[in-house]
């Protein structure tokens, strides 16, 4: 592996999900990967609005989320189930971030990216949900998924098997 991070786990929650990444992270570095945990409730991005200039409204937080998930070519999503589809913190930030550039799917567009749920809800909706938008953003999600919640934890056999099959995948240059 390189130097540099390169594998990125996102988090949409400070409670089960963020466990969840953090296992993701553990079992990325022991299969000889670069993880960098990103926890979206540590960050305060501003509530994306259509009607404000959002190219100008760039916090150093945006910034930074930006150029990290840019910069890292495998990512992990861990996201809860909110209300039968994906949780605001999560769609906020990719809101904004779609906004940085001329195109908006250009971020996301060839990425390989894997999802994760930890979710008293059940958490196929959010998955669903979370499937249709990265790959209307031209991600390249993997066909597998991990779903968990209380009465059916995250076995550490099937984050690594999602995590070899991501690290398979190619960032495609387009």
């Amino acid at each position: 592996m390189s130097s540099k991070n390169d594998l990125l786990v996102i988090t949409a929650s400070n409670g089960e999900n963020l466990k969840l990444a953090k296992r993701f992270v553990q079992i990325g570095r022991d299969l000889g990967a670069l993880p960098q945990l990103i926890d979206l409730t540590e960050l305060d991005l501003p509530l994306y609005n259509p009607r404000t200039n959002a190219k100008n409204e760039i916090t150093p937080q945006l910034s930074k989320l930006n150029h990290e998930m840019s910069s890292t070519p495998y990512w992990v999503i861990c996201a809860p189930e909110y209300n039968g589809s994906i949780p605001p913190l999560l769609t906020n930030a990719i809101a904004w971030l779609s906004v940085q550039g001329d195109d908006f799917r250009n971020l996301f567009n060839g990425r390989p990216i894997a999802m994760a749920s930890f979710s008293g809800g059940g958490g196929m909706e959010l998955l669903l949900s979370l499937r249709i938008q990265l790959t209307h953003l031209g991600a390249q999600v993997v066909g597998r998924q991990l779903m968990s919640n209380s009465n059916n934890p995250a076995k550490d056999a099937s984050i690594e098997d999602l995590l070899k099959r991501l690290m398979q995948m190619q960032l495609l240059e387009l």
